[in-house]
């Protein structure tokens, strides 16, 4: 099942199961677009989230045939939604919750969904969608395709949580038709815990990014300049913002005119949200600039030189993804899912999880680096996000496998 030939493969020696890519990515929807192939409900824990990282999906969907409905909480985003050409059904997710009575209302009204809309097929993301959409489509005997898009706090450190997370995916998956991971180290984890069988387990290269929405842009700023890092993600202990604020520190003590940008969201509500006043000291103290939010990282990616990830676990992070593509260098930990963008040495460097003091010091070898280094290191970058990143395998992934479970 899948395919062996790696040097063939967009994702090099990463093993697919029961899923063909195309090397060239061709679009497989062209001869198909006047033909009804169904209706497909989408879920996941915002609106934001689907406009912003599957558009691309959408729209492919869109133009195989299918019907497509979102079932997603109402935001700024949803509107903007009928614009693909889709159908949006708002549904109140508390996604950082722990109330058996607010997860039984989400379960409800995806059943009472899934009973109007009778969908020929259900995609889910995120864990609430994924559990509570997959047992309600199950219950109406309708094909689920999951995707393990990251395992966030729950997986981070093994607690009560991890168990009851744990559990709830492996009830949901149990008759899921495909479970797609966006890293082998997620996918394994799956499968030695028992939550999902061989069979259903597959692997796609994150959520994609679109290669001529994030290209490389020409230089703006000629002559020499203090060097400027970026970490952009939301505001979280989990996202290693703290040791990125301490490694900024240190190596200000030896380069002053280095400059550490934040660019994110203040998330209040997450377990692990950095509050807005430790910010604000940060920014007085002069360690970072925070630059807020934006619909458009492209100008902040361009005017950086080397984007900052120390995570502590992820999918595959679409910042890296984003920022690989503009070619720019990249310095992330060595986790699940950032190791799966950065080659150590070539188009960046590795360090250590929850370490600042390893932090700083690839950030200053980065520092000592001549400007034709880092020049190669971001070519190193475009490269690898057009060999292995390119959204276009991610779209016909999902093409693939939806055509399948609807057989």
């Amino acid at each position: 099942m899948g395919y062996t030939d790696s040097k063939s493969s967009p994702l090099g020696n990463l093993k697919m199961i029961d899923l063909k890519f195309d090397g060239n990515a061709s679009n497989k929807t062209e001869s198909s677009q006047a033909q009804y192939r169904g209706k497909i409900l989408l879920s996941i824990n915002t609106s934001w989230n689907i406009y912003n990282f599957r558009r691309g999906l959408i729209q492919s969907l869109i133009a195989a045939g299918y019907e497509v409905v979102v079932a997603s909480p109402y935001d700024q985003y949803s509107s903007r939604l009928a614009d693909l050409g889709c159908r949006h059904i708002p549904v109140s997710i508390d996604s950082k919750g722990t109330s058996p009575l607010r997860d039984l209302a989400l379960l409800i009204n995806f059943i009472r969904i899934i009973r109007r809309e009778r969908p020929n097929a259900f995609l889910g993301w995120t864990i609430k969608p994924n559990v509570y959409g997959s047992v309600a489509a199950r219950a109406f005997a309708i094909p689920t395709l999951n995707n393990v898009s990251g395992l966030g706090t729950a997986f981070i450190n093994t607690t009560l949580l991890t168990r009851i997370a744990e559990n709830l995916y492996r009830f949901a998956f149990r008759r899921s038709g495909c479970v797609l991971f966006q890293n082998e180290d997620d996918r394994a984890l799956f499968l030695n815990r028992n939550i999902v069988r061989a069979e259903q387990a597959g692997l796609v290269p994150g959520s994609g990014v679109d290669l001529s929405q994030f290209s490389p842009r020409s230089a703006k700023i000629v002559g020499k300049r203090e060097l400027t890092f970026l970490l952009i993600a939301r505001v979280l202990w989990d996202k290693g913002i703290g040791e990125y604020v301490e490694a900024a520190r240190l190596v200000k003590k030896d380069f002053p005119h280095v400059r550490f940008q934040l660019l994110g969201p203040l998330d209040s509500l997450n377990r692990t949200a950095v509050s807005s006043s430790v910010v604000s000291g940060w920014v007085k103290e002069g360690v970072i600039e925070y630059l807020g939010t934006t619909d458009d990282v492209r100008p902040f990616i361009d005017q950086s030189d080397c984007i900052v990830l120390p995570s502590y676990r992820e999918g595959t992070p679409r910042t890296l993804l984003e920022a690989a593509a503009m070619a720019k260098p990249l310095i992330a930990t060595n986790v699940p899912g950032c190791k799966n963008v950065v080659n150590h040495g070539e188009n960046g460097f590795l360090c250590e999880i929850r370490n600042a003091v390893d932090l700083s010091k690839k950030i200053e070898d980065f520092v000592k680096l001549s400007p034709a280094v880092r020049t190669l290191m971001g070519k190193k970058s475009r490269e690898l996000a057009e060999r292995r990143f390119d959204e276009r395998f991610v779209i016909n992934a999902y093409l693939s496998a939806l055509e399948r479970l609807l057989q």
